[in-house]
């Protein structure tokens, strides 16, 4: 893992066409903007999990009304 110090402002340059810039620091929180072209996927970490996962139960085999109940309670409560 890169790890890097940047100052509200400052930008990281992530290939030819993916920049990261710090918007605003506040206390423990960090707000970044990211530029990307609209081919890359920008998910947080989170989203990224809840979609794979439904990505995965989707691809299972046939489930029961109540089994995709439980998947979808599962997912509103995160």
């Amino acid at each position: 893992m890169l790890v890097l110090t940047r100052s509200k402002g400052q930008k990281i340059m992530i290939g030819n066409d993916i920049v990261l810039t710090v918007v605003e620091v506040n206390g423990d929180q960090v707000r970044l903007g990211i530029e990307a072209p609209s081919s890359v996927a920008v998910y947080r970490e989170e989203i990224y999990r809840s979609i794979k996962e439904q990505n995965e139960f989707a691809s299972m085999e046939s489930l029961s009304t109540e089994e995709w109940k439980e998947i979808s309670d599962s997912i509103k409560k995160r």
